[in-house]
């Protein structure tokens, strides 16, 4: 492949590419194949591409390289679950995450190198940030995790938003990305099967509900007041939670959607009945329903999780309050690819 002082080829734009054609005296509807090649059929290499001849492959080639994520280093959990590292043109890794669940398959990516939030209960957190992903990275690691699944899992279902980084710190690509993986021009799946996670950055929440989201969102809460959120979520010191009830109604609002709100239970922390009812407070500003996830142990960290007598009194709680419940069991904890735990622990 090329160096890095070539543009990658998957930062055009369709016009772009049809531009460039024409400027190099070739047709319009090159564009359309080129596209096909690098979205549809995930291509990541000229040569690769059949029905272009061999100058006009060499043409490309002269002018363009991709910078991809490749799978490098592939980990598989009792439990199923699969790890990827993926290496960067630039050496760098990131880690995604497929979880098989009965006749489905969800896949957990990332959207940056390590993440600038420092969130204390995620090892992400803990890396601090590197750079952004591209559109085309982010899409690899869907493709290439399918690949490196050498079990036959049954066909991919979800999409989550929730690996290494803040996706709306990186919110163009993000939106690249998802543009792709839902167009019939790239992967074709359905955006309602797409969720972004993210901890709620008020400006961009509102942004994302300008744009009309077919996919579904989900606030990273993990505590319904804002002396206990400023001790987890050190963002939460610039965006209290007031901003982000105002920013959460204004996207309700512009797009009809339920708001996803996931919790992770700390053992004495944000795990008592009172804890319980600050969240359903919390809840009656919009219609949610709420994922509650068990805490994974990450390096650093003097957090615990819950007890199942305290989980099972909070969730009692909220129930009572007919909320919307789910309980989410952790899986690849013995990899090191539950949540909270990606880390790209390879990258040194």
């Amino acid at each position: 492949m090329n160096g890095d002082s070539f543009p990658d080829i998957r930062s055009l734009t369709r016009e772009d590419i049809q531009q460039f054609f024409v400027l190099n005296g070739e047709k319009k509807f090159r564009a359309d194949q080129l596209y096909e090649w690098l979205w549809k059929r995930s291509c990541l290499s000229f040569d690769a591409m059949t029905n272009f001849s061999r100058p006009l492959q060499q043409l490309l080639r002269n002018h363009f390289t991709f910078h991809t994520a490749v799978a490098e280093v592939r980990q598989q959990s009792a439990d199923g679950t699969v790890k990827a590292a993926f290496r960067l043109h630039d050496g760098l890794l990131v880690e995604g995450v497929l979880i098989p669940s009965g006749n489905r398959a969800t896949v957990c990516i990332s959207s940056q190198v390590g993440c600038s939030l420092g969130c204390k209960f995620c090892a992400s957190g803990q890396l601090g940030f590197s750079r952004n992903l591209t559109a085309g990275e982010i899409v690899d690691q869907i493709t290439g995790i399918r690949k490196s699944d050498t079990a036959g899992l049954s066909p991919l279902s979800n999409i989550v938003f929730m690996g290494m980084g803040e996706p709306f710190l990186n919110y163009s690509n993000v939106r690249k990305a998802i543009e792709m993986i839902t167009s019939a021009d790239g992967l074709g799946m359905s955006p309602q099967r797409i969720t972004v996670s993210s901890v709620g950055i008020p400006k961009m929440i509102r942004l994302m509900a300008d744009d009309n989201p077919k996919y579904h969102f989900a606030l990273s809460l993990h505590a319904a007041n804002d002396d206990k959120r400023d001790k987890i979520i050190p963002f939460n010191l610039k965006s209290p939670l007031r901003e982000i009830i105002e920013a959460l109604k204004y996207y309700q609002q512009k797009t009809g959607k339920r708001i996803t709100i996931e919790y992770i239970l700390f053992h004495k922390f944000n795990d008592s009945v009172a804890d319980a009812k600050e969240l359903a407070v919390f809840c009656r500003n919009f219609p949610v329903k709420i994922n509650i996830i068990e805490y994974n142990t990450v390096d650093h960290s003097d957090f615990e999780k819950s007890t199942p007598e305290n989980t099972a009194k909070f969730v009692a709680f909220l129930e009572s309050r007919n909320l919307i419940v789910n309980v989410r069991q952790s899986r690849g904890k013995d990899i090191d690819a539950a949540c909270g735990q990606l880390a790209g622990k390879n990258n040194n």
